[in-house]
């Protein structure tokens, strides 16, 4: 081969090598500065008082117990909703559809709402709940985080359920097993860290999702455990707060976006965790 040629290559490599490594790093920095400016301004807000007592008025002492419990209430109920719909739409995307004319409208769709905007979800369950009911709730915040958590799961329990050998549902149906049989015992116990991994990833999503609760849920400075009336969210109050002029306010702002960042941060964690055990299993 022409030398030059080969010189030409390994001066291409060389370069790519250099720049591949240059974005890694600059990318792995900026999320280092993130973490470092969250840890060192919200740390000093992280104490008792945080967790046990609710968001206050300006210059008072106090703490975000009534946004976490909002956060906390909506994002599981959110779930709740939207587990058995994604593993079931997954499920017959994968099990019974896959590539019939329904399955590509269904995939098409789903992969619409997996990409649409929080904003515009938000906006929707307004027009159709808050509109409706006439005044903002926890309700139509569940619905708002359940249907962003929808498609995530969709398409996690569908590409989970792919990956299951086909030999192994041959073999139950060889047994004699009816098929919905052969999807719960076999193909979901195979699946099963996958799905959970699924989960997780939509619980990672949702958790930190301000626009669509603005619309929905709103705000409520003080405890509150119904969610037919405006309910306190941890997004929106370090939204609100970190906007505001008060510094104790922009504080707690400090502490909630640290909160949200390491349960994010550990969820994500939980989810690798769980593909890596699939994977080696």
């Amino acid at each position: 081969m022409n030398r030059s040629i080969v010189n030409r290559r390994h001066r291409i490599d060389l370069f790519v090598t250099i720049l591949s490594t240059v974005m890694t790093g600059a990318v792995l920095f900026t999320l280092g500065a993130i973490l470092v400016t969250l840890v060192w301004n919200g740390l000093p807000a992280i104490k008792p008082s945080l967790f046990l007592e609710s968001t206050p008025p300006p210059g008072s002492k106090g703490g975000l117990a009534n946004a976490i419990f909002g956060s906390l209430v909506m994002t599981l109920l959110g779930i709740l909703i939207a587990t058995p719909i994604g593993i079931f739409a997954g499920t017959f995307l994968a099990e019974y559809a896959r590539d019939s004319w329904l399955a590509k409208t269904v995939r098409f769709i789903n992969d619409i709402l997996l990409s649409a905007p929080s904003i515009i979800i938000g906006l929707f369950v307004y027009s159709i709940v808050v509109v409706g009911m006439g005044h903002f709730s926890g309700w139509a915040g569940v619905v708002a985080l359940a249907i962003i958590a929808i498609p995530i799961i969709v398409r996690t329990t569908e590409d989970m359920l792919l990956l299951v050998p086909d030999a192994l549902r041959e073999a139950g149906a060889a047994l004699g097993t009816p098929r919905w049989m052969v999807i719960t015992r076999i193909s979901y116990r195979a699946a099963f860290q996958g799905l959970l991994t699924g989960v997780l990833l939509a619980v990672a999503r949702v958790s930190g999702e301000t626009a669509p609760l603005l619309f929905t849920a709103l705000n409520n400075q003080f405890w509150n455990a119904n969610l037919n009336a405006p309910m306190a969210n941890l997004p929106v109050v370090i939204f609100q707060f970190a906007m505001s002029p008060y510094e104790d306010w922009r504080q707690l702002a400090w502490g909630g976006a640290l909160l949200i960042t390491m349960t994010v941060l550990a969820l994500n964690i939980a989810a690798r965790y769980s593909v890596n055990q699939r994977a080696r299993s």
